[in-house]
């Protein structure tokens, strides 16, 4: 019942943009923390940012803060993550979390998280 689908990955230059959306079926993203993070080839998954129900406790990486932007649009029931000044370093698979049981805070953990989408490619060339 409860599904999570990100969009908006692709394929850009160094420099670029792009906006990734998480679309959530099955519950109200506005009633969670939500997260994203990112797990290049050979690499852990790691924390990119977190955003909390009310949209009033944010945290960045550190390797990103500055470029991303997290954000919710309600009416839509997303959460979304822009991705600017983009780098090679960026390419990864970006997935959105949805914390259901810290719901009144954020984590920067992946144990945190319970549900996941299957996440979309970020290719950043150089």
């Amino acid at each position: 019942q409860v599904q999570l689908v990100e969009a908006g990955g692709g394929l850009v230059q160094a420099g670029g943009s792009l906006r990734l959306s998480c679309e959530a079926s099955g519950l109200i993203l506005s009633d969670y923390p939500v997260g994203w993070f990112r797990q290049a080839p050979g690499k852990e998954r790691e924390f990119v940012a977190t955003i909390s129900s009310g949209g009033q406790n944010i945290e960045y990486a550190d390797s990103v803060k500055g470029r991303f932007t997290i954000s919710r649009d309600n009416a839509k029931n997303t959460v979304d993550l822009q991705m600017n000044s983009l780098k090679p370093e960026d390419t990864a698979v970006y997935h959105c979390a949805v914390d259901r049981v810290h719901v009144n805070g954020v984590s920067t953990s992946r144990s945190s998280y319970d549900y996941w989408g299957q996440g979309t490619q970020v290719t950043v060339s150089s």
